[in-house]
């Protein structure tokens, strides 16, 4: 993928799984960029759909392309055909194909792998294939002064642009619970956070300098879904955290794995995956908040004995004592979204 540009340069990183209905916007959006050159990496998790067949037939043009209609800004669809071995420029596309559902943390390190070698990338922007991106979203992530360690923006909801999702990350240590930054909260009103409080970036738009690269190494696979991030921030030694709320991305969340958004409540599959690593987190970094972890997934289980729902009250309690995944989710994940 090497080739030298008078532009910044800034490496992308997306695992899709399942995702031949949002990639290609999320694609198309990235192409559009301005003032950067991007080095995208798409790593396929062995996704039993069409998502490959799909990336190839938008790549080379066959199938013309539409913008949605709801997008939250003006796109135009960029000329094809694409490659998809790393030629071209200035952006470049590769598309890999693990032929494994490795999660989440390790399809990003394949993809984080691949773009280390290339000396020109000196920022690994991890980013969801369930988002868009403004034209000038990328350009700012490469040139910020604050990228010397992770760096997140702002990700607003997709469904609802008046409504932020995250701002950057808070651990309730006690717990092992997160909380996001001005959740909820209109992004033409709220103030951007002090680095002093952000105790992780989010997954779904993620900035990580090579040195943090170099220093920390790769995300961990345990997790398989879930706190990977949050664990990645914790071994970041001295290198800081930062927000720029001006780099903006629209995340359509929860579309992939079943996890929590606008309107929805977490399958019983997000839930294994979430409350096992969140009890996992608190082992590996705080062992004293696993009393206070395993109190708050009680309360949660009988909150949803409360409303019904006892198959995500058992999956809640099952996971958080790490015991092996129930047959429904383990059969999910060999078959279906990551």
């Amino acid at each position: 993928m090497t080739q030298t540009s008078p532009l910044p340069c800034l490496g992308v990183v997306i695992v899709t799984y399942n995702g031949s209905d949002v990639i290609c916007d999320c694609l198309e959006s990235l192409l559009a960029a301005r003032d950067v050159a991007l080095r995208i990496v798409v790593v396929d998790n062995g996704s039993p759909d069409d998502t490959c067949a799909v990336i190839k037939s938008w790549a080379s043009g066959q199938v013309a392309y539409t913008p949605p209609a709801d997008l939250p800004f003006v796109m135009t669809p960029v000329q094809k055909p694409i490659s998809l071995d790393g030629a071209g420029g200035p952006h470049q596309v590769v598309l890999l194909e693990t032929g494994a559902n490795t999660g989440f943390a390790g399809g990003v390190n394949v993809g984080l792998a691949t773009l280390a070698q290339d000396p020109a990338v000196a920022r690994f922007w991890v980013l969801n294939p369930d988002s868009v991106v403004p034209p000038e979203t990328p350009a700012i992530f490469a040139t910020a002064s604050e990228g010397t360690g992770l760096m997140g923006g702002r990700v607003v909801y997709y469904d609802d642009p008046t409504q932020i999702q995250i701002d950057g990350g808070q651990i309730r240590w006690h717990m092992g619970v997160t909380d996001n930054i001005n959740q909820y909260a209109d992004p033409r009103d709220a103030v951007s956070p002090e680095p002093g409080r952000i105790d992780f970036i989010t997954g779904a738009s993620m900035v990580a300098s090579r040195a943090f690269y170099d220093q920390v190494g790769p995300l961990e696979e345990g997790y398989f879904l879930y706190y990977e991030e949050v664990d990645w921030a914790q071994r970041r030694g001295d290198l800081p955290l930062a927000h720029v709320s001006e780099a903006v991305v629209y995340h359509k969340a929860g579309t992939a794995i079943g996890s929590q958004g606008l309107g929805r409540g977490p399958s019983c599959f997000s839930l294994y995956f979430l409350h096992r690593a969140r009890m996992r987190f608190l082992w590996r970094f705080y062992k004293p908040g696993l009393l206070g972890g395993f109190a708050y997934s009680c309360a949660k289980a009988g909150q949803a004995v409360l409303r019904g729902h006892f198959g995500a009250a058992w999956t809640i309690l099952w996971a958080s004592l790490n015991l092996p995944m129930p047959r429904s989710v383990r059969e999910k994940r060999d078959n279906t979204i990551v």
